[in-house]
This record gives structure tokens, sequence and C-alpha cells, in this order.
């Protein structure tokens, strides 16, 4: 256990409860898989029982992707039993997401553990910036794009989220409100981002993890975090009830409530993240 009271894991666990809760709701409201939250909770999490620092984060993104699946079928479910969903930007992204997110899985194989906090960071910030200063006037055209740079953007998104451990939703989300769509069916065809991302993300983690676990061979028998190649399987079981259960609930949200104090908040807790990540790649 690493020297941990076992009193303190417990609080531990119920903190992993509690931002599977969190999750879930942002999930639902942003159209976002929540990797956001979940990789920063789980960074601190594994730093505290002892994982070593490289394999630490990819650990986290490897994690966090598991943990999307069941969170973004949930969200994606909702808003398109609520016809929110644009299914024609969906099917042009399909194959290029998966193209990067397999890219990105590679690159994770034998990627030095700094790479993906550069890449979190320098994506988280660009969304918290879109979320506390954007304005509506923020506009590249007043139509999506045509087929060739939607598929280079959805390969992007792909090698992105791959890296970050994210659903694609923060980025999609960006991307379809420059082009003038309304926020509503950018968060509900990017909850459809999630699925598409985390599935193949997942799998692609648990081969780029292998190699890497078996040199730190503590974080496959760490109790917690049972570790499959580059997935927590602790992490994963405590973060799916909260988040799947609150998922659709913060989806009836987003077609409910105005949702600038959310974005608010949550790009303040995306600039403290950036902060936390950026501190320590200085160290």
């Amino acid at each position: 256990m690493y020297g941990i009271p076992l009193f303190d894991l417990a609080w531990l666990a119920v903190a992993l409860l509690l931002a599977g809760a969190l999750t879930g709701l942002l999930a639902g409201v942003f159209g976002v898989g929540g990797g956001a939250v979940a990789v920063p909770i789980l960074y601190e999490l594994f730093r505290l029982v002892g994982v070593p620092e490289e394999v630490r984060m990819p650990l986290c993104v490897g994690t966090s992707l598991a943990i999307i699946i069941p969170t973004s079928i949930r969200s994606f479910n909702a808003h398109r039993a609520k016809g929110a969903v644009d299914m024609s930007i969906l099917r042009v992204w399909a194959v290029p997401v998966v193209v990067g997110v397999v890219m990105g899985s590679l690159v994770a194989r034998h990627a030095p553990a700094d790479l993906f906090k550069a890449v979190f960071v320098a994506v988280a910030g660009i969304s918290a910036v879109r979320l506390l200063f954007g304005k509506d006037t923020w506009r590249l055209g007043l139509d999506m794009p045509g087929k060739a740079v939607m598929v280079v953007y959805g390969w992007v998104i792909g090698v992105l989220s791959a890296l970050m451990g994210i659903g694609g939703g923060q980025l999609s989300n960006l991307f379809m409100t420059f082009y003038n769509r309304p926020i509503h069916q950018a968060v509900a065809t990017s909850s459809g981002l999630g699925i598409l991302i985390s599935i193949p993300g997942a799998i692609g983690y648990v081969y780029a993890g292998w190699p890497r676990a078996a040199q730190f061979p503590d974080v496959v028998a760490l109790q917690p975090p049972l570790a499959l190649g580059y997935i927590s399987l602790v992490g994963f079981l405590l973060f799916i009830p909260t988040s799947t259960w609150l998922a659709p609930v913060g989806a009836r949200l987003a077609h409910r409530l105005s949702k600038r104090r959310l974005e608010v908040a949550f790009g303040l807790f995306l600039l403290l993240v950036c902060a936390r990540f950026a501190a320590s790649l200085l160290v």
C-alpha cells in the first residue's frame, strides 16, 4: 500500500466516486467525456500511492479514456433522444478521428511523460480562454467548412484526444461554434465523438502500456491501482458508477439552463490544471 493508511485510501476512494459524479455531469452539460476532470484527479491519486513518474501521466490518460466509454455512450444516447445530434458531422469525422486516436496511441507507446503534460496544458489552456473570454462574434465562417478541412480537423481531434485522455468534446465544441453552429447542437454532436475516441483509445493504451508496465512491475501489482497496460482498473471501476449515473442528468441540464456560470467555473478549473502541469514540467 506504499505506507498509506487504510483510512486515507478510503477517503481517496470517496474522492474518486465524487470526481466520477462531476465527470459525468460535465460530460452531459458540455458534451465532453470528462477527461479534463479525470486526468488531473487521477494524477494526484497515483502520485500519492507512489506510481513512478515515468508512467504516471500515460496511466492517467489511458484510465481516463476507459472511463469515458460508458459516460460517452449514456451522454450521446440522451442527446440523440432529443434529436440534437448532427449525425452528418459524425459520419465525416468517424474515420479520421479513429485513425488519429490509433496514431496517438502509438505515440504513447514511446513518448516521454512530459509530452502528455505539454499537450494537456496547450489544449486545456486554449479551451479555458474560450470558455472564459469567448464571444458569440468569434467566427471562422457562417457554415461548416468543406469535407477536406473536416477530415483534417477530425484527425487532429483524434490525435490530441488520445494524448490528453479526453473525449474530444472540448475540441469539437470549439470548432463547431467557430463555424456558427448553435452551442446546444455542438454539445450534443460532440458527445458522439467520445464513443469514437474512447473505445479505440482505451484498447490502444492497453497495448501501449504493456511493455512499459513490465519495466515497472509495481504498477501492475499495485493495490491500488491494479493496471492493465496503461489502464488502472481500480480507477476505472470507482469512476464508472457515479459518472454514468450523472451523464444523462447533465445532458438534460444542457437543454434547460444557461451554462455561463458553469463555463466560467470549468474554465477556471482548466487554468488551475494547466498551472499544475506546467509547474511539474518546469521542476
